[in-house]
């Protein structure tokens, strides 16, 4: 149990001990730590009586460590250096909120889910700088240090990257043709589907997911014909809305309403996409910033 008395120990002291200690001279400490000698000397005497030990044998020539001494200085060096990291994180933090932040958004998921903390964002940093794009170009980006972090879609081969998993899930609909028979059925499983066009992405755009998918397939029973899938949104749900294939797209896309096109749930699958934040390893402070913003705004 910790003794009352040093319960309010100022963690100073602990500090100004070490620099006398690494200097072995109150006057050269003094001069490092700013402050004059008596004052210093007075903090010491303060520590030992708090301890209950003698840190110091004082001689003409200076001062010596005695084994308490040597004991509490190996006790308190990974305080002081847990100090320091936290208090550089800290002004690091603080620094972040006045940068410019560049910030990737993945088009796997509708937009409207990101229009919480965009205005969030917006209200904290100085200048945020938006870019729209597939989940492996914003990691990309990120690696290459054009953004500095990335909300994308999840699976995903995030390599080089600190990948902060988010607690935010939507399971796959599908989008159909109202003109296929299907499109009525109002307990619809994939299997039901077996053959037809399916509109999908190329393996090695994301190698991740095409496969978690594609052993999802597999175990269900899902054989879709597949049909490369159109670059852009609009062509996309214009050439299902013409009956040319169908595709899976995570719920939220089912706000989008177009002539033609039908989005219907799935039953008995286990189909879905998660989000994740990437950011590089070495701005820890920055992702400890962000992902309590990102985590509200979603929840």
């Amino acid at each position: 149990m910790t003794s009352l008395r040093l319960q309010t120990l100022d963690i100073r002291l602990l500090r100004y001990f070490a620099v006398v200690a690494e200097e072995n001279n109150i006057s050269r400490a003094a001069q490092r730590l700013f402050i004059s000698q008596p004052p210093l000397s007075r903090h010491i005497r303060h520590l030992e009586t708090l301890l209950g030990v003698t840190l110091f044998v004082r001689h003409t020539k200076g001062l010596i460590l005695t084994a308490e001494g040597e004991r509490v200085l190996e006790l308190i060096r990974p305080l002081l250096a847990l100090q320091e990291a936290t208090l550089s994180a800290l002004g690091q933090l603080s620094d972040d909120r006045q940068q410019p932040l560049r910030l990737g958004l993945t088009t796997a998921f509708e937009q409207g889910i990101f229009a919480s903390l965009e205005s969030a964002l917006g209200r904290q940093v100085r200048a945020l700088s938006l870019l729209r794009h597939s989940s492996p170009a914003l990691a990309q980006q990120v690696r290459k240090g054009k953004l500095d972090a990335a909300l994308i879609a999840l699976p995903l081969d995030a390599a080089g990257l600190t990948l902060s998993p988010l607690p935010y899930h939507e399971p796959l609909i599908a989008a159909l043709p109202a003109s296929w028979p299907e499109s009525a059925i109002s307990r619809l499983v994939l299997e039901q589907l077996n053959h037809r066009p399916l509109f999908w992405f190329r393996r090695e755009r994301n190698p991740a997911f095409f496969d978690a998918t594609r052993r999802i397939f597999e175990r269900i029973g899902y054989v879709p014909a597949y049909v490369e899938e159109p670059a852009e949104h609009d062509v996309l749900l214009a050439r299902i809305a013409r009956g040319e294939g169908m595709i899976l797209l995570p719920a939220s896309f089912a706000a989008i309403q177009r002539q033609g096109v039908v989005f219907h749930p799935l039953e008995g699958t286990r189909l879905r996409l998660s989000l994740g934040l990437v950011t590089r390893p070495e701005d820890e402070a920055l992702r400890a910033w962000l992902l309590p913003f990102i985590e509200e705004s979603l929840s």
